[in-house]
């Protein structure tokens, strides 16, 4: 579905990226693992046009995406999930939701896909009229999910969902996640929680300084001894 071949990415004169090559398949849940600075949202950005890679090519079902920008990109079907959720704090519950489906034209369906989110979120139904910046962090989080949802997504990209949450939403948002997967949506994940990343993922790489250093079934990581030390606390 997504393939990156030996993909750079720069900031200025630094490279963040050092020619990663990386895969998806649909109907797989993938993450990303590393050290804060490795190069994880960097990758994220440059698959979805936020920044534009300074060689490399990255296809998407097939079709290559490498210098779409990032509005193009979205209307393909790859939508990121920032890290900070960056919600609209101006804006109510509805509100954000319908900034997602900001590209569609099909009304009926954009109120049904609006129905689908409020059963997988059903406190973001109860606060539908509050304004997106007077929830909680776990609920903003919900609120991101949402909004992304509403762009009927082909592949998801998550990045760092659980940070700064408490531990019982961390469990309800991944386990929202995993839904989400299991009704047909690819998800790409970005997560300073490499236990729990790994736990819902299929396969996983591991990221360092800008290369990928490993890739293997997410089991075989969890049970692999140099990452459950760097990244485990075991």
């Amino acid at each position: 579905m997504l393939r990156l071949e030996k993909v750079h990415t720069k900031y200025g004169h630094i490279e963040a990226l050092k020619g990663i090559n990386l895969h998806i398949k649909e109907g797989e849940i993938v993450t990303i693992i590393g050290a804060n600075g490795a190069g994880k949202t960097t990758t994220l950005n440059t698959i979805s046009g936020i920044l534009k890679p300074s060689a490399g090519k990255i296809k998407f079902l097939n079709e290559d995406i490498t210098n779409l920008t990032a509005d193009k990109i979205v209307a393909k079907g790859i939508v990121q999930v920032p890290e900070g959720r960056q919600i609209f704090p101006n804006l109510t519950v509805y509100e954000n939701l319908l900034m997602g489906a900001y590209l569609r034209k099909d009304k009926v369906e954009i109120e049904n896909d609006l129905e689908k989110v409020y059963e997988l979120f059903p406190r973001l139904k109860e606060r539908r009229d509050q304004l997106g910046g007077t929830l909680s962090g776990g609920e903003q989080q919900m609120l991101a999910i949402g909004r992304a949802l509403m762009s009927k997504p082909v592949l998801l990209l998550l990045d760092e969902p659980s940070l700064g949450l408490a531990p019982i939403i961390v469990e309800n948002i991944f386990e929202i996640i995993k839904e989400i997967n299991s009704q047909g949506t690819t998800i790409l994940l970005v997560e300073q929680n490499a236990h729990l990343a790994l736990s819902i993922a299929d396969r996983g790489y591991v990221m360092e300084t800008g290369n990928i250093i490993m890739e293997d079934d997410a089991k075989a990581l969890l049970d692999n001894e140099d990452v459950k030390k760097a990244y485990l606390g075991m």
